[in-house]
């Protein structure tokens, strides 16, 4: 059987780069294709946030990782594997952030803090509910929550 994988939406965000940080004020709509009717998003206003599956587009396939590197090519950071970090140059080029939803109108739903440039093509959408939620007491090392100190900043 063959899996069939195509995009049900387009990010317009005034994000056009590829930079790393400062997202958490970026205002994006997800903007359904023609083929969705206005009440696939029906409901969403009634949750906070949503998760937001995404293809990397722009990710230049001759950098795609698929073993280990420095995080951001900080040497001071160790060498992880592609699989234990959160970078963009990933073997399917598939990214998931969960932002907060601002409003939804029609076919259109708007969100702060979506790590996705303007064009990007939206895989799925799906809403945060507290189950989802890791289940008991979390850790990551210091050399991702210094990376991740300015991502969401405003």
């Amino acid at each position: 059987m063959k899996a069939e994988v195509a995009a049900i939406a387009t990010v317009r965000s005034p994000r056009k780069d590829l930079a790393d940080d400062f997202w958490g004020a970026v205002e994006a709509d997800i903007v359904l294709d023609e083929a969705f009717d206005e009440t696939a998003f029906f409901g969403l206003d009634d949750f906070t946030h949503v998760e937001v599956l995404f293809l990397m587009h722009r990710v230049d396939a001759a950098k795609i990782e698929k073993g280990a590197r420095h995080p951001r090519e900080r040497e001071d950071w160790p060498l992880v594997g592609i699989f234990a970090q959160r970078g963009k140059a990933r073997p399917n080029r598939i990214g998931l952030t969960r932002a907060m939803i601002v409003k939804v109108v029609g076919r259109v739903l708007t969100v702060r803090g979506l790590d996705a440039i303007d064009g990007t093509p939206v895989l799925d959408v799906k809403p945060w509910m507290d189950e989802f939620a890791p289940i008991g007491v979390t850790r990551q090392p210091e050399w991702a929550t210094e990376l991740m100190r300015d991502y969401f900043k405003d």
